[in-house]
């Protein structure tokens, strides 16, 4: 069986119980090095194999699975956040699914979720957005037209800016064009849940600023909308004026 787990966005105990039993029964890990936190490695066997694919192509990595699966062996290919974004898994997947290979998919913290809890900030506050936008500018993967930060912007929901802060400028330029505005806030999680995570808040106008002064460069997760600082509405969850299918209103 091959497992693929989100191992979290860094912090060990972030992982799930299920993916955690998947990594101290595999045989074999196979694990994006260059972002997910080896202390993960230390719940594996000790004959356990490892391979991290940050030096590895697509080919390789499912000569490794394809391998395992005929000698018997369980695969565990773990994936930094939830693997279902920015995973690159859908073609691993697919190749499996034509060798008539089993796997399985375990979900994950994400980073944004782990950015918005490191900033302590809900993304969908009531009366300011009920809407999370997931994104990120173009880079060596091409961002689709319609799917442009100028266009995203324009509809004032919070945004989780994945894979982005190398080119924080450009960022920004769109994010103002498309907000109409200079004064929206935003926040840069440098390694969200990690010992080194650093946090930069601030606004479209100085943000940039902020940034390069922190030194970051790379693995940030950029949020930003009105859910980081603005007046908002109180939920109708737990008004005592509101009846639900669990309580009702007081008269």
């Amino acid at each position: 069986m091959i497992s693929f787990v989100g191992a979290g966005p860094g912090d060990v105990e972030l992982i799930t119980l299920k993916g955690l039993k998947r990594i101290e029964k595999a045989d074999i890990i196979i694990y994006a090095g260059s972002l997910v936190s080896e202390d993960h490695l230390k719940y594996c066997k000790k004959d356990a194999e490892f391979y991290n694919s940050a030096h590895m192509n697509l080919d390789e990595v499912l000569e490794v699975m394809k391998k395992a699966e005929h000698e018997g062996k369980s695969v565990v290919r773990l994936h930094t956040g939830d693997p279902s974004i920015y995973g690159a898994i859908q073609e691993q997947m697919d190749s499996l699914e034509r060798e008539g290979i089993q796997f399985e998919l375990i979900p994950g913290v994400s980073s944004f979720t782990a950015a918005a809890a490191a900033i302590k900030r809900e993304l969908t506050l009531p009366g300011v957005s009920q809407t999370v936008i997931l994104t990120r500018i173009a880079g060596r993967t091409p961002v689709p037209e319609d799917e442009d930060l100028v266009s995203l912007a324009k509809h004032k929901a919070s945004m989780a800016i994945f894979l982005s802060v190398g080119n924080i400028g450009s960022v920004v330029e769109k994010l103002i064009e498309g907000y109409g505005s200079k004064d929206i806030p935003i926040a840069v999680v440098y390694k969200a849940s990690w010992n080194d995570e650093k946090i930069v808040l601030g606004t479209l106008e100085d943000i940039e600023e902020r940034v390069a002064r922190a030194g970051i460069k790379r693995q940030a997760q950029i949020l930003v909308g009105d859910f980081i600082d603005s007046e908002y509405s109180l939920s109708k969850l737990y008004d005592k004026n509101f009846s639900t299918g669990f309580r009702k209103a007081k008269k």
